[in-house]
């Protein structure tokens, strides 16, 4: 016996477009909110008690201390505030009815969405938690990575 074969498979194998689709919006929405300098949108689909950790392995722990970082991002004077990504979500995966797993890769582009050249891309792991039929982020772990 291998471990393999004593470990449960977690992801749901059935067919949820309807699910992977709110989920890849919500992405979309955050990804509007840091092209828009708008941290409200980005922090719109956090759940109250959500934790996101950055990229500098830093966590922000509930909706307030989660808004001050998005508004030190792209708010006015904004170290992000001039850059722009683009999302890609790689894979969305349903551990159980209401808990989603989301992988997502952002690379850096420019104002009119062509990629600009780095030396790094970032990787993301969201949690998501359906709650009254509607996709809430429950955590958010945020990596770079060589581009």
């Amino acid at each position: 016996m291998t471990l393999a074969d004593s470990a449960p498979t977690l992801a749901d194998p059935t067919d949820r477009p309807a699910d992977a689709a709110a989920i890849r919006a919500v992405i979309a929405d955050v990804e509007a909110g840091l092209n828009g300098n708008d941290p409200d949108l980005m922090t719109r689909h956090f759940a109250a008690d959500a934790v996101a950790v950055g990229v500098n392995g830093r966590p922000h722990l509930g909706l307030e201390a989660l808004r001050a970082a998005h508004v030190s991002a792209v708010g006015p004077g904004g170290f992000l505030r001039d850059q722009y990504a683009r999302y890609e979500v790689v894979s969305v995966t349903f551990p159980s009815d209401d808990v989603a797993l989301a992988r997502k890769l952002a690379r850096a582009v420019d104002a009119e969405g062509e990629p600009v050249d780095l030396d790094h891309a970032m990787s993301a792991l969201y949690v998501f938690v359906r709650r009254d039929g509607r996709w809430w982020i429950a955590a958010r772990q945020n990596t770079l990575i060589p581009g």
